[in-house]
């Protein structure tokens, strides 16, 4: 038989608040397009941490877009300064951080990642990421190719290193507030 729960009680109170994340950086990687800057925007505000972004901290150290940085010096010398601007963020305290897709790619930062901070892989079928991905037009990556092909080939080469990360997330078509929770689950949130 089904018992409805006991009643609250005067005595109670209001719920406990919750506990503060003191895991350290919480790092976001996968393919491009699987949601990592927004849904790292929203899981800084459930967890009360900061938010950056990293390729946003990339093009303001540079001075000009990612997609610039790609046509004037190529990718060799963007995934340097991805590498340094990305290990002066996981300075050991608690926020969120959201890479760019071939950043935990990179050897060098990818072990920087996975030894001092909470790597989350964020995990999407190539097919809903080309609906994401086909609503701008700022992905070097992308420019003059077609985007399910390259997303395909991409999730081939990538998905075994980004299975290297402590947590994977499955993100799919439902409102990216469901990965956020599963997040926060897998954290013990």
């Amino acid at each position: 038989m089904l018992q409805s729960p006991a009643p609250e009680t005067a005595n109670e109170g209001p719920p406990a608040p919750p506990r503060a994340w003191d895991g350290g950086p919480i790092v976001l990687v996968g393919l491009m397009g699987v949601g990592k800057s927004t849904v790292g925007r929203r899981l800084s505000q459930r967890l009360h941490l900061p938010f950056v972004d990293a390729d946003n901290e990339i093009e303001a150290a540079a001075g000009m877009g990612i997609p610039e940085i790609f046509e004037r010096f190529g990718e060799p010398y963007f995934r340097d300064g991805e590498r340094r601007v990305i290990a002066r963020l996981i300075d050991g305290t608690p926020k969120v951080i959201a890479t760019g897709g071939g950043a935990f790619v990179q050897d060098e930062t990818r072990a920087l990642i996975l030894s001092e901070a909470t790597a989350i892989w964020l995990d999407a079928d190539p097919d809903v990421l080309v609906d994401r991905v086909s609503r701008r037009d700022t992905r070097p990556l992308l420019r003059g190719r077609d985007p399910r092909a390259v997303l395909r080939e991409l999730a081939r080469v990538r998905n075994p290193l980004y299975a290297q990360a402590h947590i994977r997330v499955l993100s799919n078509r439902s409102p990216h507030e469901v990965t956020v929770t599963a997040i926060l689950k897998a954290i013990g949130r």
